[in-house]
């Protein structure tokens, strides 16, 4: 079990440090990668939990709760066991010091194997992502299998190097008159405590799974609690984690489920002063109050934002409209990476096509959405369905914020007639309610903004992301000037950037082992998937030293 892992570990190891493309688990979930049959045996399992209790041992109340709804109109029936916390932290907590003795080494493969088992299960959780959160379903395979995944792997190699940047035992010898001074020194990694994941709707394991593997390879128990809506990828991951870790020789206790329906165990449990960890992705509002109330813990959120991209100019006008209308649309604008503020001069813009004017830039980023999502059976596998009915009432509303340039439209979805499918509307706002665009509104919404210049496009990014934070920014320019000062502008909102984006990679991806998912500069977030102080604070270092 840990020996065959070790070079996939050192492989990762080298990827967190050179920041090149490489992934440890293929993306395409095609028979040729995954093998004959994977597609089938995946939904097949997905489906045999359907209307049934999940099958998961550990503390419970013995009622079974659950209430998780498809967005594409299919109620899933599955159930899960009422938790009873106090339980479920005692039995963490005494699976800790055997854990923690394990060391960092055997903690690191036992974590990579789990991950290797998930992966095997990627088409059941596929299904089960797909289900949940409305992606459609090569987006559910790849954001919520192998990209997750990495993700995992990703936070399990950071935990090993921080946890292993300096040597585990000493022999200190110290010159003194007649014998030196001599000590053996050893240094021991000590676990914070229980750590906690709260999961969020859309991207279920994506975002859970940095905190949970962070957690965990550095010797902390982890309780995840899925959000109500999107409990089944969460609780397989769980299934899984148990299993290996009552293989590895380790009590299964180290991973537990946390379902509730909707009664704020949440705050019961992040509050909980064995709890010494929380992840939390989701909405502003309870991000700000888990880092307001629970003191007792290292408290990690990503929050809302609001995404915004800078129009200068462009050496490819259709490449640019382009790869923003692929952006505006895909998952129907539900990331948190999604861009929403479009800003552009009042003037117009130049491009590779002559000068087009601040109507004609609205006009053709509408008829881009317009052409991308024209063919209603292909726009499906790009929008998915609206994950739940505030996102749909958002948009409901968009149109009274200002002046429509691209309305939403509804579609119908050709295998699941009951799905809530909505195109993104644009509306342009005018400069000066910033009320308005200066806050995030989550789903298939955009703004465009007209500005006195790019100079105040520049001053409106970084003024509306230092006050309401950002996962993502974008400029376009054809001038090294402009995008010199675009990079200045995100450096001082503590944002990242991409400018020019007019291929194949898009504002709202980001890639494992090269690009950082937030920052911890902005009040989208406190920390950045990942990075080493995105699991330096999961652990401490304890000497033990005696005379040698």
């Amino acid at each position: 079990m840990f020996e065959q892992h070790r070079e996939t570990l050192e492989k990762a190891l080298s990827a967190i440090a050179d920041r090149g493309y490489w992934s440890a688990y293929p993306e395409s979930p095609s028979p040729r990668v995954y093998g004959e049959g994977a597609a089938e045996r995946g939904k097949e399992a997905f489906e045999s939990y359907l209307g049934k209790p999940f099958p998961i041992e550990q503390p419970g109340t013995g009622a079974w709760i659950g209430g998780e709804r498809s967005p594409y109109g299919i109620d899933l029936g599955v159930t899960y066991p009422e938790p009873v916390i106090d339980d479920l932290i005692a039995a963490a907590r005494s699976a800790l010091p055997a854990w923690r003795d394990a060391g960092p080494e055997r903690r690191a493969l036992t974590c990579v194997e789990i991950v290797h088992r998930v992966n095997q299960r990627s088409f059941e959780l596929a299904n089960a992502v797909q289900h949940t959160t409305g992606q459609a379903f090569v987006m559910a395979f790849q954001a919520g299998g192998p990209h997750a995944q990495d993700r995992a792997l990703e936070a399990i190699a950071y935990g090993y190097a921080a946890m292993t940047a300096s040597a585990a035992e000493a022999r200190w010898e110290k010159p003194a008159k007649g014998d030196p001074l001599v000590m053996n020194k050893r240094f021991t990694v000590v676990p914070k405590g229980v750590a906690l994941v709260i999961g969020c709707n859309t991207f279920p394991t994506w975002n859970a799974y940095p905190g949970l593997f962070a957690s965990l390879v550095t010797g902390n128990p982890v309780i995840v609690k899925p959000h109500p809506r999107a409990v089944l990828p969460l609780a397989i991951t769980v299934q899984i984690a148990r299993e290996v870790l009552a293989e590895a020789g380790f009590d299964p206790a180290l991973v537990s489920l946390a379902v509730e329906e909707g009664r704020g165990l949440a705050k019961t449990l992040a509050t909980h002063p064995d709890v010494r960890v929380v992840d939390f992705t989701g909405s502003t509002e309870f991000g700000d109050w888990l880092e307001q109330n629970a003191r007792q813990a290292l408290v990690h959120t990503e929050k809302a934002g609001v995404n915004t991209i800078v129009l200068d100019s462009t050496g490819s006008w259709r490449g640019m409209l382009g790869n923003l209308a692929f952006s505006l649309s895909l998952y129907s604008g539900q990331m948190c990476t999604a861009p929403q503020n479009i800003l552009v001069p009042a003037g117009g813009i130049e491009t590779d096509e002559g000068h087009k004017s601040f109507d004609e830039v609205a006009a053709g980023l509408a008829a881009a959405v317009s052409r991308l999502l024209g063919d209603d059976a292909k726009a499906v596998e790009l929008t998915g369905a609206i994950v739940n009915p505030d996102v749909l009432a958002r948009v409901d509303a968009a149109p009274s914020l200002g002046e429509v340039v691209l309305e939403s439209r509804a579609i119908k979805h050709p295998s699941f007639p009951d799905a809530t499918v909505r195109t993104p509307v644009i509306v342009r706002v005018d400069p000066g309610k910033e009320e308005v665009f200066g806050r995030e509104h989550f789903g298939p919404i955009a703004f465009l903004v007209p500005t006195a210049s790019t100079q105040e496009s520049l001053d409106v990014l970084r003024r509306t992301i230092t006050a309401r934070g950002a996962l993502t920014a974008a400029a376009y320019s054809t001038s090294d000037d402009v995008l010199d000062q675009a990079e200045r502008a995100a450096l001082e909102a503590g944002v990242n950037l991409s400018c020019n984006l007019t291929g194949g990679v898009f504002v709202n991806q980001s890639a494992a082992f090269s690009d950082y998912h937030g920052t911890g500069a902005n009040p989208a977030a406190t920390a950045s998937l990942t990075d080493p102080g995105y699991v330096a604070g999961r652990f401490h270092v304890v000497q033990s030293r005696r005379p040698a």
